[in-house]
Formats: C-alpha cells, sequence, structure tokens
C-alpha cells in the first residue's frame, strides 16, 4: 500500500464516520450541536480562502451571512422563490458586494483592512436594523424576519427532522473542502500564496496580487453567503443581532486561527474543538456570563499562539506523518 491509498483509506474512514453520526446520535441537542459544528466548519473554510491563503484579516464575513439570509427569507416570504434559488442569488449578491469591498480595501496592509471590514459590517447592521423596507422588501427592522414553518419538504428547504440538515451542511462542508483544495493546488492558490506571504517580492515578479487577492475575496463572500441561507432555513428566525453580529465574525476568525489559517484541516480542527465548547458555555453560562465562550476563545488563541503560532494542524499533521512514518517503516521491515 503507497502512502496516498493510505490517505484515501484515512479519508474514507472519516468520511464514513461523519456521515454515519445520524445512525446513532438520535438525540435533537446532540445533533443540533454537530450541525453547527459543521456550520462553522464551513463558514471558517469559506473564510479561509481570503483569511489564510489570501494573507489578510477579513474581520466582517457576518455581513455576507446576512446578505445571503435575508435575500433568501424575503424571496421565500414574499414572492415564494424557493431558498435554493434564493441561496444563488443571496451568493451572488455577496459576491458584487465583496468585489466593491475588495476593490478599496484590499490595497491596506495590516490592520487597516481589519478595521474597514468590521465598518463595513458594522455600518450593514445599523442599517438593516433600523429600516424597515428597502424597496419592495420587507426587513422588519430589529424585529427581524419569521419563517413560518408551514410547508416542509425538499423544495422549502425546511425539514420536520434535524437530521436533513446534518446532511445538507456536510454536503456542503464536504463541497468547499474539496474546492479549497482544488484551489490550494491551482495556479491562484500559488499565486495568493505568494502575495501573501510575500506580496512586495511577488509583485516584483510581475504578479497581480491585488487582482488574485479579489477573486479570493469573490470567492469567499459567494460561499459564506450560501451558509447565511442554511442558517435562516435552519433556526427559521433571523435578526440583525443574531446574523450580522461582530460577535460571529470574530468567531469565525478565531476557529481559522487557532486551527491553523491558510491549511485545508485547519478550520475542521479549530470548530471541533470551539463549537462544542461554544455550544456548552452557552448553555450553562447563557443567562449568568453571556459572551463567556469569546473569553475562552481569546484564552485558548492566546496559548495557541504562543505554542503554535500556525496553528492546531501542524502538530496534529506531524504526529499523522510520525504514525504513517511507522506503519510504512514495520510493514518495509516484514517484507
Amino acid at each position: 500500500m503507497t502512502r496516498e491509498k493510505f490517505n484515501i483509506i484515512a479519508l474514507a474512514g472519516v468520511a464514513l464516520v461523519a456521515f454515519g453520526l445520524p445512525l446513532v446520535v438520535h438525540s435533537a441537542t446532540y445533533l443540533h450541536i454537530l450541525i453547527q459544528l459543521w456550520l462553522y466548519a464551513y463558514l471558517t473554510t469559506s473564510w479561509n480562502l481570503v483569511g489564510g491563503f489570501a494573507g489578510v484579516l477579513p474581520l466582517g464575513h457576518a455581513a455576507f451571512i446576512g446578505i445571503g439570509a435575508y435575500t433568501s427569507t424575503v424571496l421565500w416570504l414574499q414572492y415564494g422563490i424557493s431558498p435554493w434559488i434564493g441561496m444563488l442569488i443571496g451568493g451572488f449578491l455577496a459576491t458584487i458586494v465583496g468585489i466593491i469591498i475588495g476593490l478599496p480595501t484590499l490595497k491596506m496592509r495590516g490592520a487597516y483592512f481589519a478595521l474597514a471590514t468590521i465598518a463595513f459590517a458594522e455600518g450593514l447592521r445599523v442599517m438593516v436594523e433600523n429600516i424597515d423596507r428597502l424597496g419592495p422588501f420587507v426587513l422588519n427592522g430589529p424585529r427581524g424576519l419569521q419563517i413560518p414553518p408551514l410547508e416542509t419538504g425538499f423544495f422549502s428547504f425546511m425539514f420536520i427532522s434535524k437530521v436533513p440538515y446534518y446532511y445538507i451542511i456536510l454536503v456542503m462542508l464536504s463541497g468547499v473542502l474539496a474546492f479549497t483544495w482544488f484551489i490550494s493546488r491551482s495556479k491562484l492558490g500559488y499565486l495568493l500564496n505568494a502575495g501573501g506571504e510575500e506580496p512586495e517580492a511577488a509583485m516584483a515578479l510581475g504578479i497581480n496580487v491585488a487582482r488574485a487577492k479579489l477573486i479570493a475575496m469573490a470567492m469567499s463572500s459567494f460561499l459564506t453567503a450560501l451558509a447565511g441561507t442554511f442558517y435562516a432555513q435552519f433556526t427559521l428566525y433571523i435578526h440583525p443581532k443574531s446574523i450580522i453580529s461582530l460577535d460571529l465574525s470574530f468567531e469565525i476568525a478565531f476557529i481559522a486561527l487557532i486551527g491553523g489559517r491558510g491549511s485545508i484541516a485547519g478550520p475542521v480542527l479549530g470548530a471541533l474543538l470551539l463549537r462544542p465548547v461554544s455550544d456548552f458555555s452557552r448553555i450553562y453560562f447563557g443567562d449568568t456570563l453571556p459572551g463567556m465562550h469569546l473569553i475562552i476563545f481569546g484564552v485558548v488563541l492566546i496559548l495557541v499562539m504562543l505554542f503554535q503560532p500556525r496553528g492546531l494542524q501542524e502538530p496534529l499533521s506531524r504526529a499523522y506523518n510520525r504514525v504513517q512514518a511507522r506503519l510504512f517503516a514495520s510493514k518495509a521491515m516484514e517484507a
């Protein structure tokens, strides 16, 4: 057996466990936690396209989640357009917004880009909170939008059980991971890595760093908006403070930084560690200590940056490679 086949078998085993969990996990609470885990892994992987490979630090991705959620919800409630179609329309709108934001801001360095994305996300939240109607579209301001669970089925993206939501977000996560893997090995991936690590050297070689980062921003915006539709259909209620909040943007960035930004597995590893912490801290401390999960995230982030600045994926990758090397070494001795 070659190392490539070993990796494929290991990946297939992980996928088999992930897709088989609903067969053994019947608790609605634990299924909800698992769905949230895969949702945040999806969001962080989408963020990672620009926040990891492009080497910048966007802290306003909740804006794209909000665009996706509000677009599909308004189209469904007012015009009866399936959320699946609204999901694509929301993704298209988020892409346009991402390009508009990226054109002037991606030329900024360091904290200036992060501050610009925060300003945009907060501006969008305040605007949505103070607008009841945008032309023919009803937004309901701070009251938000509630989706009545009157029609269930695939067309309405609404199900009685949590199991269909589980498989939908898991398929979405698998797709975005495969897409990220493809991008990382494409010409665009090499351009992004070069522009993210040494932008001056990359530009001296004739690489259009700004253009590569803008493409990454457009892809990240589109994919993030798709998760906004999923979130809206899963919770059946959205409002500005929950869907366009800085807490959500920061949480995505924390997961990526702790897991390992710029890697394929980092966002998933970060979500596996931090999402259960977040959910259980909200369950046990939500009333007495709101925001405790962000404090825990901050402490974990400080520890990771001190001892593993490239994220948790690096020591775990080294451990996996050691196990693989020993396995193949023992097989070689037996032969």
